[in-house]
């Protein structure tokens, strides 16, 4: 593979995409880069970064200045002047809880329009299985060519964690799937340039789909045992975090940590793919769905435990001051995607209370649109209540000292309860049993 001659058009410069684009141009290939939002264009082609990712702004300062990455609206030109088209687009699921592929056929259709006999079509985002075959290959032939006889189709899935996404990408394993020896090689020629784990090539395209649901799954799954876990523990006056800690020394147990929901694009998403795929072949996926309705309420879990605490120092949520620590759905990322926190403010909001939040890693206009209202830490700490969300490394410097409100609801197991004891404060937490 020539790299010098070899073009990459690729859909989508978000969070997984631009990244994705960033690597293959740093490692010579030419990278054309596609997305609806003028925004993100123009910051890319003035060699900004428009996704807060540590690292990220210097590498496509560097690849721009090069010029070997561009970013344009154009997508039918960037496929005309390309070898190999990548789709890293968004697939969330509606209201119903089913995928919406809208992004993914826009996409398609589109390099359908500027399809070359020779081509490669590389799927990366998340998509349910099948969605290759019966879905993305029927557009692409509208261009006149047939899969596999004049153009290549390969499914690989991205795997790669917020706040560590470049290294992530450029050592963790790639799983490939073809619709054909052939599109796989390709495929696994062109990941191995940008990667140093190890490249593994499945059967075919709906292995290689499944493979990433079934990842995502596990965990959210693994999470959801460890929420229910928490809840027990609860009842029954155990600290949770202190029992998974024991139970993790048997060498066959790796039970995860329970919290107040799960977020992000990833793990709150994908199980339903594969709940949407199960419930369509006539054998619903019991366990995944209920995994998920058991994550999806925790924020709600939380809650009510605020709404009690609040109760037994006389006060009602209407009227009062809850604070936020914490709107983004990890520690120390500004993802806010499918955040529990935003369940949480909303919660609080539509039972009449005043909602404030922190967060240093996202901008104020987020937290706003979310419902809250942005405040300094300190200021929070003195409000009726403080919620703390999110696993930042300043929350783990809060001290007792430092809070003024009656009630502390710690949901990440990042202070010490033991701390908390004998100083007039309400402690309380995820499955603390206190």
């Amino acid at each position: 593979m020539d790299q010098e001659t070899f073009t990459i058009a690729l859909f989508g410069l978000g969070h997984i995409g631009l990244p994705t684009a960033s690597l293959f141009a740093k490692n010579g290939f030419h990278v054309i880069g596609v997305d609806i939002n003028p925004d993100f264009i123009n910051k890319i082609n003035s060699g900004t970064s428009p996704i807060m990712e540590p690292g990220l702004d210097e590498l496509v300062k560097g690849v721009v200045s090069e010029n070997l990455l561009s970013a344009t609206t154009n997508g039918i030109k960037a496929v005309e002047n390309a070898d190999t088209m990548i789709v890293v687009v968004p697939t969330p699921v509606d209201e119903n809880k089913c995928s919406d592929l809208s992004a993914v056929i826009s996409a398609c259709e589109t390099i359908s329009r500027g399809l070359k006999s020779g081509d490669l079509v590389v799927i990366e985002s998340t998509v349910p299985p099948g969605t290759c075959e019966d879905i993305v290959i029927p557009i692409l032939e509208e261009s006149g060519l047939k899969a596999s006889k004049d153009f290549g189709v390969a499914y690989t899935p991205e795997r790669a964690l917020p706040n560590n996404t470049l290294y992530e990408m450029t050592h963790n394993a790639r799983v490939i799937g073809g619709i054909d020896e052939e599109s796989a090689k390709k495929a696994a020629n062109l990941y191995q340039k940008i990667t140093s784990g190890e490249v593994i090539i499945v059967n075919n395209l709906v292995t290689a789909e499944m493979v990433k649901l079934m990842e995502n799954t596990y965990r959210d799954t693994n999470i959801a045992l460890a929420n229910e876990l928490a809840m027990v523990c609860e009842l029954m006056e155990i600290d949770v975090f202190d029992a998974i800690k024991a139970a993790n020394f048997h060498p066959r147990v790796n039970i995860h940590t329970p919290g107040p929901g799960v977020g992000g694009h990833c793990l709150s998403i994908d199980p339903y793919f594969i709940v949407e795929i199960a419930e369509q072949k006539g054998h619903p996926a019991r366990l995944i769905q209920t995994a998920r309705d058991i994550n999806d309420n925790m924020p709600h879990k939380v809650t009510k435990l605020v709404e009690e605490e609040m109760i037994k120092i006389g006060k009602s949520l209407s009227g009062s001051k809850m604070a936020i620590l914490g709107v983004a759905y990890k520690g120390n990322v500004a993802d806010t995607r499918e955040s529990p926190s935003l369940t949480i403010i909303n919660d609080l909001v539509n039972k009449g209370a005043a909602v404030f939040a922190h967060d240093s890693h996202v901008p104020d206009e987020i937290i706003i649109s979310a419902g809250a209202q942005p405040i300094e830490m300190q200021d929070a700490l003195c409000c009726d209540c403080v919620v703390l969300m999110t696993d930042h490394d300043i929350y783990r410097e809060i001290s007792p000292e430092m809070i003024k409100s009656p009630i502390f609801i710690c949901t990440r197991p990042i202070l010490n309860p033991e701390d908390f004891k004998n100083n007039g404060i309400i402690f309380r937490g995820i499955g603390r049993g206190v």
